[in-house]
């Protein structure tokens, strides 16, 4: 099984961590980042895009003129969508794009990216993240010291001033283990988790 240094925010050595090769040490599917990162994106679709059809643009209900003898061509309605004004055909309508992928494509596909992360050494495990007070440039200054420049970070429990503190940067993004996700772990350039937020993550995707 993969180990791992354990880090405390003076980046010093301060234990050791083993991985569960299941999780950390499996197979890179590309093709399954495709897929996830595809679904994510696709679900962040509002789908409120909408036209009007000319059952309900203004107008109509009067002929505009008579069938036969004006040596115009036949129209029964102002609200044709040949006309200006008119409704149209075709168009959008408000509706729901999200769609879900197979649970356990979603896991192979999570497990893809931690591998990735462990096979180009951008996994970052620290004893604890924490902070008294919720300045960013305390976290800044934790986070230069473990050579991080971008990077995902993930905690397993609540900390109010962690969350204010991250918050103000753009290149950081802190999230709960249950809310890890493919696509911040692609978009992001290093994974910096706890100790037990990964007892946590293994945990959930093993079950």
């Amino acid at each position: 099984m993969p180990t791992v240094d354990v880090l405390n925010i003076e980046n010093k050595k301060v234990g050791t961590a083993t991985l569960n090769e299941n999780v950390f040490a499996g197979p890179v599917k590309e093709n399954l980042f495709y897929e996830t990162v595809k679904m994510q994106l696709t679900n962040r679709r509002s789908g409120t895009a909408s036209t009007k059809t000319r059952a309900n643009v203004s107008g109509g209900g009067v002929k505009p003129w008579k069938q036969k003898g004006t040596g115009r061509a036949r129209a029964g309605s102002n609200r044709s969508p040949l006309w200006r004004h008119g409704g149209t055909v075709f168009g959008p309508h408000p509706r729901d794009y999200s769609y879900k992928l197979p649970k356990k494509v979603s896991k192979a596909a999570l497990m893809s990216g931690l591998a990735l992360k462990i096979k180009d050494g951008k996994l970052k495990v620290l004893d604890n993240i924490s902070l008294n007070e919720p300045k960013t440039k305390d976290i800044l200054e934790i986070l230069k010291k473990i050579n991080s420049t971008r990077g995902l970070i993930i905690i397993d429990n609540t900390n109010p001033n962690l969350a204010l503190a991250v918050r103000n940067l753009k290149d950081f993004k802190l999230l709960n283990v249950n809310g890890i996700n493919v696509f911040d772990l692609l978009h992001y350039d290093d994974l910096i988790i706890t100790k037990t937020a990964i007892e946590h993550l293994e945990r959930n995707l093993l079950q």
